[in-house]
């Protein structure tokens, strides 16, 4: 995800050859970045939550079922 940023700014960078000074360079870093936050933030989801809830349901009913004594017909006899 980093190297891909990276290329994405070593490309725009190529367009403008030299910066007049630092403070161009970080406005075109700052402007990308921006651009990322923005396409993170409005759709596009890698993980959603839904399968780590689903999980997490399966583990309790699954602790639950553990925490359950067995039931048996066993009567204790006397010895």
């Amino acid at each position: 995800m980093l190297e891909q940023l990276i290329q994405e700014i070593r490309r725009r960078e190529k367009v403008i050859r030299i910066f007049p000074n630092k403070a161009s360079a970080w406005r075109l870093v700052g402007a990308l970045l921006a651009e990322k936050h923005e396409e993170w933030s409005t759709g596009r989801r890698y993980w959603t939550m839904d399968e780590f809830y689903e999980w997490r349901d399966r583990q309790r009913d699954s602790d639950a079922e553990d925490l359950q004594p067995e039931s048996s017909n066993r009567t204790l006899q006397p010895a």
